[in-house]
């Protein structure tokens, strides 16, 4: 009594499970985008290393000393590296 048709296919089972999945994921992005600091990057997009290192000497992050010391290891990966002891070759 009270039932129209044999209830829902398998078809209609799948695309109602397809619909909640995708609701759900598009909720949780959007909370994660209006969220403060969701979406945080250190640089953009095409930045080099220096002009990021630049930046933040500029806005007072880090200070000369470190800029410095940080410049010369981006100009001489090698010399930065402790894989391998100075002097050997």
């Amino acid at each position: 009594m009270g039932w129209y048709g044999d209830g829902m296919s398998p078809l209609r089972w799948v695309a109602t499970g397809v619909f909640w999945v995708f609701l759900l994921a598009l909720t949780v992005w959007l909370i994660a985008r209006l969220l403060p600091g969701g979406s945080k990057t250190t640089r953009a997009t095409g930045e080099s290393s220096v002009e990021l290192l630049n930046r933040k000497l500029a806005g007072g992050e880090i200070d000369l000393a470190t800029w410095q010391a940080q410049r010369a290891a981006l100009a001489d990966p090698v010399a930065g590296s402790t894989d391998r002891p100075r002097g050997s070759s």
